[in-house]
């Protein structure tokens, strides 16, 4: 005679892990968000592409807003996590400039989802990312690791002391996000593919370059 599997054993849920839950819902609203934009990203969409549901989204995040604010933050911490690993100590000033610059170059590369998360949230003003508590807070120490890089060179008499640490951050971030956002206007008008292999070192090498000169200027 067949063992029969009791009914409330049969009907049991299976055991969920709410952090691989949770990072499977953010890794693919991320690419919702970036590739459909807050408007058009369906949460029904989002749930039918993970092992969850809909119902769950909401459970661990609250609704669409609080589930795009989320991939925001977690977007940024990504970049601000890895900016904070310069070895601003032992490097040399203008090796630590370049290797944070050859940083936030490789990472805009690779995360193109990141990109067009940023332009997707200048659409709008910015009103997301206003009523986030996380991300001020995540600026910081990545502003405190430029700030020691540039305060290091200034008493080495390798960088000018005017400098403003935002604006090099802004220099620095100004050219790898054009890069990778303008990709396709800039090959359409003059058919040249910024992303292109070949051309890596030389605009990798290029931004340390533009960066150092700005900051060994004189005026």
């Amino acid at each position: 005679m067949a063992t029969q599997t009791p009914a409330s054993e049969a009907a049991a849920p299976a055991t969920r892990d709410p952090e691989r839950t949770r990072s499977e819902i953010l890794a693919v609203a991320t690419h919702e968000f970036a590739d459909k934009g807050y408007a058009g990203a369906r949460v029904d969409e989002i749930a039918a592409k993970t092992r969850t549901t809909k119902r769950m989204i909401y459970y661990y995040f609250g609704g669409k807003e609080k589930l795009y604010l989320a991939v925001l933050e977690q977007a940024y911490g990504g970049i601000r996590a890895l900016e904070q690993q310069v070895d601003v100590e032992h490097l040399d000033p203008v090796d630590a400039i370049r290797r944070l610059a050859a940083l936030t170059f490789d990472h805009h590369e690779s995360h193109p989802d990141f990109i067009r998360l940023v332009s997707i949230e200048n659409i709008h003003r910015a009103r997301h990312i206003a009523r986030s508590e996380i991300l001020p807070g995540l600026a910081e120490p990545a502003l405190e690791t430029l700030t020691r890089i540039l305060e290091r060179g200034s008493a080495a008499g390798c960088f000018r002391a005017d400098v403003d640490p935002i604006d090099v951050h802004m220099l620095i971030s100004a050219f790898c996000v054009f890069r990778t956002a303008n990709r396709y206007t800039f090959n359409a008008i003059f058919k040249r593919d910024m992303l292109d292999p070949a051309r890596r070192e030389h605009y990798r090498t290029m931004l340390g370059d533009v960066v150092l000169e700005y900051l060994t200027a004189t005026r």
